[in-house]
């Protein structure tokens, strides 16, 4: 395993972890779509959505360089086509939405949800 994929699966722990805290249930981790893959699958009991959590992680907090910066065009298009396979793929016809979850030192330094994606 690379450092690189280490500090990542770190990460995601961190992140799901912070997310059962605020009351989620974790539906899966690491989810693969075809040849695409979900970080998280969730479900938020407060807004009773499915939430679809992209993870970025950085071993050290930089002000300059924030963890949620790497999620680029071809990233969140993808994260669009997978989530809507999950979708079609469960039979869910619900509300469902997209977050991003930043990690940095070992904490969840930001949360953001309902990303505009497009």
């Amino acid at each position: 395993m690379t450092l690189t994929t280490d500090i990542g699966l770190k990460g995601e722990e961190i992140a799901t972890q912070y997310l059962v805290s605020i009351g989620y249930n974790i539906l899966g981790r690491n989810v693969r779509i075809g040849r695409d893959e979900i970080d998280i699958v969730a479900r938020d009991p407060v807004d009773d959505v499915v939430v679809f959590a992209e993870v970025k992680t950085r071993s050290r907090d930089s002000k300059d360089f924030p963890p949620g910066l790497n999620i680029h065009w071809y990233k969140k298009q993808r994260l669009i086509r997978s989530a809507r396979m999950w979708v079609n793929a469960h039979h869910y016809d619900r509300g469902y939405r997209m977050d991003l979850v930043s990690v940095a030192e070992g904490k969840v330094i930001e949360h953001l949800k309902e990303l505009d994606w497009e």
